[in-house]
């Protein structure tokens, strides 16, 4: 008797440890060399972002590190160069809310590299308390969505000169979890941090429909992606799980459902190489597979409108910098 809560102890384990596998999500598991890609990530010195270059690294990328702080980018550089063995990883200095720093980007790029096989805007900020861009912009809005608007815009005349290339817009599955605030996109009017964050997230995924419209024809794809709820410095401003009292408790309750970052990474790689989607554009994946979005981000004429709504704000910014 006494052998049967001992039975039931191990199949209870055995159980939670195949969950946290399950939850752990889809891989990419081709072996889909990226020998003579050039790609950019953008927030590639932690995470996903920095899972992702390793990843590429090892198959072979050229890649472009696209970080904002330029000393934890060249730590995290030098440690994945000695875990790749290739050498052909760099870093250049990108703030996402700054217009005057991606245009720095992009012309620094522009010298070093001729072509761009692979954009990966990864980088990305989540429910931060209200703060503003460089540029006027809320932060996070700005950030996960105007700052990457800009970049991919300044680099797909590479990215069509490459052709066949591809754009991988990273969003979330938060996207469906809060309303797109076509009259209040800025949040002059009001702010909530995880519904703004939601409202960025739908902005990515129409973003990426709108564009992969645009670029038919090109052999330019772009598609977006949920990669799963990750263990990250995304979570950073989450004010439960980073109390010191509550964050060990936090910590063992996040265990069985959160990714690691070398499997948050997996429908990045995925959405960047396989070669089954050499011609798919505009769909957004999850786990390794195509997904169905909100309606609301498949809306087509909100797609437009987010489009030339910023276009608009970017040209106005870039008109008060003197730019262009």
């Amino acid at each position: 008797m006494e052998q049967i809560p001992y039975a039931w102890l191990l199949i209870g384990a055995g159980a939670f440890w195949l969950f946290r596998i399950y939850m752990q999500g889809g891989k990419y598991r081709k072996n889909t060399t990226a020998l003579g890609k050039v790609v950019i990530v953008t927030g590639a010195n932690t995470g996903i972002g920095k899972e992702t270059v390793r990843e590429l690294a090892k198959r072979g990328a050229t890649v472009y590190m696209a970080c904002r702080d330029m000393k934890k980018c060249e730590e995290a550089r030098q440690e994945l160069i000695k875990d790749t063995c290739n050498k052909n990883i760099h870093g250049v200095k990108l703030d996402l809310a700054s217009i005057k720093s991606i245009e720095e980007f992009a012309d620094n790029f522009k010298k070093l590299e001729s072509r761009l096989d692979i954009l990966i805007n990864n980088a990305g900020i989540m429910a931060c308390p209200y703060m503003v861009t460089e540029d006027g912009f809320e932060m996070q809005i700005g950030v996960n969505h105007l700052g990457h608007f800009h970049l991919t815009n300044l680099l797909l005349d590479l990215l069509k000169k490459s052709a066949p290339s591809r754009i991988v817009v990273l969003s979330s599955l938060a996207h469906a979890m809060g309303p797109f605030k076509k009259n209040d996109f800025l949040s002059e009017h009001s702010y909530n941090p995880s519904k703004v964050y939601s409202h960025s997230k739908i902005a990515n995924i129409l973003f990426a429909h709108e564009l992969a419209k645009r670029l038919q024809g090109t052999k330019v794809t772009v598609n977006s992606l949920h990669p799963g709820v990750v263990e990250s410095e995304l979570m950073r401003y989450n004010s439960i799980i980073n109390k010191p009292i509550l964050s060990s408790i936090a910590n063992g309750l996040k265990w069985p459902f959160f990714k690691t970052t070398p499997n948050g990474a997996q429908t990045t790689i995925y959405a960047a190489l396989d070669p089954d989607l050499e011609f798919v554009s505009g769909t957004y994946f999850s786990d390794c597979q195509p997904k169905k979005t909100t309606s609301v981000a498949r809306d087509d004429e909100l797609a437009k409108w987010l489009w030339n709504e910023s276009d608009r704000l970017i040209k106005l910014r870039l008109a008060q910098l003197d730019l262009k």
